[in-house]
Order: structure tokens, then C-alpha cells, then sequence
């Protein structure tokens, strides 16, 4: 074999292994992008099952605080926005707005010993601290898988096949308003 022919077997050989690195990190790329999709599924599910329990918790309130109309109005609302929200991003927002809305029908709540006494009430309460619980660790889980494929789109040379293909970073969770950062308690 002469110089020119193995000059060029050592480039085809190159050319064949980038092409395989760029094949084997675009579908890696993908499996993470459906890793966040799948993520966002599990955060989305819990999401609705809080919103399902919304209703009949302003239902049991309503009863003890007929006076408390705006707030349970509010939480209400809240709610209809986080569910009628069309992107991650709004969705993200709009279920920080229905967290900052439950606080205050917990405060709400505190005001009236009958109601906390009520046992549908407790209940109702009970399956929300349980779903709230649920929200967190699906949140937690949802930002490491993000967090993860958003180092990948980034970091070079991935990032030039990110590029190409035009993979983008998705949203994390962050807590945005000091009212959001404080826990909420919850006492019978």
C-alpha cells in the first residue's frame, strides 16, 4: 500500500467513527429528552390529582367560611389556571400561584376550630399532605433528569450535535417568591 491510501483509510476510518460518536450522542440526546417528557408526565399526574382534591376541599370550607368567599374564589381560580396552562413554563407558574393559594386556605382553615375538627375536612387534608409530598419528590426527580439532559446540551462537543438538531434547555422547578420558600403547616 502506498502513503495516499493509507492517508486515506485513516480519514474514512475517522470520518466512520465520528459519524458513529454523532449517531450514538443524538440518541442519547433523544432517550434524555423523553426522560424529561416522562418526567414531566409523573409531575403533570400529580398535579391533577391535586387539582381533582381542590374542589371538594373549598366545598368542605365553604361550609365553615361562608364569609371567606374571595379566598376560596382565589384558590379556585388558581387552580383553573394551572390546569388550562399550555407549556411547561406557564404550568410551572400557575402551580406556584395554586401552592401559594392552598397556604392561605390552611390559614384560613386555622381560623375555624369546628372545621378543623371535621373529619371530612382531615381527610381531605390528609390526601392533600400526601399529594403535596407526592408534587415534591416527582418535582425533585423531573430536575435531575433536566438538569442532566441540560448539561448534555451544553457541554462540547455534545453541544454541537444539541445544536444541530435543535435540542433547547427545559425549565427546573425554582421556588420564585419568599411566601412560596416558607413551609406550610398543617395542624389538627
Amino acid at each position: 500500500m502506498n502513503k495516499n491510501t493509507i492517508i486515506l483509510i485513516a480519514v474514512v476510518g475517522l470520518i466512520e467513527l465520528a459519524a458513529f460518536w454523532g449517531i450514538g450522542k443524538y440518541n442519547g440526546l433523544v432517550t434524555k429528552d423523553e426522560s424529561v417528557s416522562g418526567q414531566w408526565a409523573n409531575v403533570e399526574n400529580q398535579y391533577q390529582r391535586r387539582a381533582d382534591l381542590i374542589p371538594n376541599l373549598v366545598e368542605t370550607v365553604k361550609g365553615y367560611a361562608k364569609h371567606e368567599k374571595e379566598t376560596l374564589e382565589n384558590v379556585i381560580k388558581a387552580r383553573n389556571m394551572a390546569i388550562s396552562a399550555s407549556n411547561t413554563n406557564d404550568k410551572i407558574k400557575a402551580e406556584g400561584e395554586v401552592s401559594g393559594m392552598l397556604s392561605r386556605l390552611f390559614a384560613l382553615a386555622e381560623s375555624y376550630p369546628d372545621l378543623k375538627a371535621n373529619t371530612n375536612f382531615q381527610d381531605l387534608m390528609a390526601q392533600l399532605k400526601a399529594i403535596e409530598e407526592d408534587i415534591a419528590n416527582a418535582r425533585k426527580y423531573y430536575n435531575g433528569v433536566v438538569r442532566n439532559y441540560n448539561t448534555d446540551i451544553e457541554v462540547f462537543p455534545a453541544n454541537l450535535i444539541a445544536n444541530m438538531f435543535k435540542f433547547s434547555k427545559k425549565p427546573l422547578f425554582e421556588v420564585e417568591e419568599e411566601s412560596q420558600r416558607k413551609n406550610v403547616k398543617v395542624e389538627f
